[in-house]
This record gives structure tokens, C-alpha cells and sequence, in this order.
């Protein structure tokens, strides 16, 4: 009555999530995701905890448009700050934007599915006429509106950018929790008079958990990218804290005296966007219940 998570039982739960992890493992874009998206977080760790090699905000004239060295890796930009360090800060910051605004988007997104999906009526009409209004506006155009309403700071931003990927969440959870009513151990559960609220924690959330994480895994790779957009339009991480966006707009007019100023930051950019998708990919082929039948 329990639904398939609970009526397997702990050892074919166990044997259920080793399956997966094998899977994880065979995958090739999961693996290169992994590798790739793990190697930028450790970067971005040493910069949270100051280990870099210099102070990302530290000026020095005297090493001004150095190309990479020994002594700086990436080389300067052009207030002689170190490009090493200061892009691992904005993996950093841009990083802590994304995962708290994709944190905020798919607890509330995944809540007013779940509302939506298993209730139904009015606040399935509400939620649902909600959504269609925010999905009405190209993505980038509505984080800007938002962006510029709210005083510049990186938890406005985040939040900016959350509101954005609310509706996908919503979208994302409604689909799979109206098949999920209509099981027989929702139903069933249901006949024993157990409250609505408890059916969707206990049965129906469990159920499409690994489809909330994957897309979990995917809106950080956009969210990454719409935090480095609005960095580059002006409206991201204020300075004087480094954002990749924002490395890549000064860098515009240094192209050809020193072209490491926006190489550095926009390589690392596509390979953490890259990273994520790629993790995204391989977690959707791996625990996407529409996808098993099909490997």
C-alpha cells in the first residue's frame, strides 16, 4: 500500500540504489560530468575558503596584462590582479548562486506541483494560471525584470533567478503526481481515511524523487548561465566581488592585447555549463523511470 519504494523492501531498496550507482558509473557523460563539475567545485571551495593564490581583489600595476606564468597561472588582468584567483571566486559566487536559487525554486515549484497534481480543482487552475504567466516570458527577459527591481546583492539575484525556474519545477512534478494518483496504492491508502497531506509526502514524493533530481541537475547548468548573463548585462554579482559574467564584459575591449583576460573565464564558464549538463544527461538515462525501458 506503501507504493514501490516501501513495498520492496530494504534490501531491494539496496539493491535498487546499486543498481543505479552502477549505472551512474557505466554512463560516459555521467562519469566526464562528474570529473569535470567535481574538479570546478574544488576550485571554487579554495576560493570560499581564501587558498587561492592570491586575493582575487588585490591589485598590483606592476603586473598588469602579464600573460600566464609560473607565477600566474592565468595571467593579470588589468589592475594586475590574478586571473586564477579571481575566476575560481566567480566559479565560487557564481556556484552558491545557482544552487541556492535552483534550492529555492525546486522546493517551491516541487510543492505546488504536488498541490496541483493530487488536488486538483481551483488550486490546480491557480497554480497552473500562475505558471502559463511566468512561462509567458523568455527566461532571461524575466530574471532582468526582476534582477533590476530588487536592490543588487547575490541573494536577490538568486532569488531573481529562482521565481524563473519555479514554473519548470511545477511543470516538471504536476505531470508524473497526476498518474501517481490514480495508482492503487495512493487509492488504497486514500479508502483508509490517511490524509491527503500525508499520501503526497509519504507515497507520491518518494516516487518521483530521482526525476526532481535530475532536473535539479539541469537548471543549475542554466542558472549558472543566467547568473554569468546578468553579471555581463550589469545586473549580477556587484562588484567588487568577481563573477565570470563580469570578467568577460571588461575583458571585451582587452581581446587583442591580452586575450587570456577573457579566455580564462569564458573556458571555465562553458566547462562548468558542460559539466552540469552533462551530469544532468547521465543522471536522466540512469534514473528517469520513462528512460529504463528503453536501455
Amino acid at each position: 500500500m506503501s507504493g514501490v519504494v516501501q513495498t520492496a523492501g530494504i534490501p531491494a531498496a539496496t539493491g535498487l540504489r546499486s543498481n543505479r550507482v552502477r549505472a551512474i558509473l557505466r554512463s560516459p557523460s555521467a562519469m566526464i560530468g562528474v570529473i569535470v563539475t567535481a574538479l570546478l567545485i574544488i576550485v571554487a571551495l579554495l576560493a570560499l575558503v581564501g587558498l587561492t593564490p592570491y586575493d582575487p581583489a588585490a591589485q598590483d600595476p606592476a603586473a598588469r596584462l602579464m600573460p600566464p606564468s609560473a607565477a600566474h597561472w592565468f595571467g593579470t588582468d588589468q589592475f594586475g590582479r590574478d586571473m586564477f584567483s579571481r575566476v575560481a571566486a566567480g566559479v565560487a559566487n557564481s556556484t552558491v548562486i545557482a544552487v541556492v536559487a535552483v534550492a529555492i525554486s525546486a522546493l517551491v515549484g516541487t510543492a505546488a506541483g504536488l498541490v496541483a497534481g493530487f488536488y486538483r480543482g481551483v488550486s490546480d487552475t491557480v497554480i497552473g494560471g500562475v505558471t502559463n504567466v511566468l512561462f509567458a516570458f523568455p527566461p532571461l527577459l524575466l530574471a532582468l525584470s526582476l534582477a533590476s527591481v530588487f536592490e543588487r546583492n547575490w541573494l536577490t539575484v538568486a532569488i531573481a533567478i529562482a521565481i524563473v525556474y519555479v514554473p519548470i519545477f511545477v511543470r516538471v512534478t504536476r505531470g508524473p503526481v497526476l498518474s501517481l494518483r490514480e495508482i492503487e496504492f495512493v487509492r488504497a491508502a486514500t479508502s483508509t481515511g490517511m490524509r491527503r497531506s500525508r499520501i503526497m509526502v509519504t507515497h507520491v514524493l518518494p516516487n518521483i524523487t530521482s526525476i526532481i533530481i535530475v532536473q535539479v541537475t539541469l537548471s543549475l547548468s542554466w542558472a549558472v548561465l543566467t547568473e554569468a548573463s546578468l553579471s555581463f548585462l550589469g545586473l549580477g554579482t556587484p562588484p567588487p566581488a568577481p563573477s565570470l559574467g563580469s570578467m568577460i564584459y571588461d575583458a571585451r575591449t582587452l581581446l587583442y592585447v591580452a586575450p587570456w583576460t577573457m579566455i580564462a573565464p569564458g573556458t571555465v564558464l562553458v566547462l562548468l555549463i558542460v559539466g552540469l549538463n552533462l551530469l544532468g544527461d547521465g543522471l536522466r538515462d540512469t534514473l528517469d523511470p520513462r528512460n529504463r525501458g528503453t536501455r
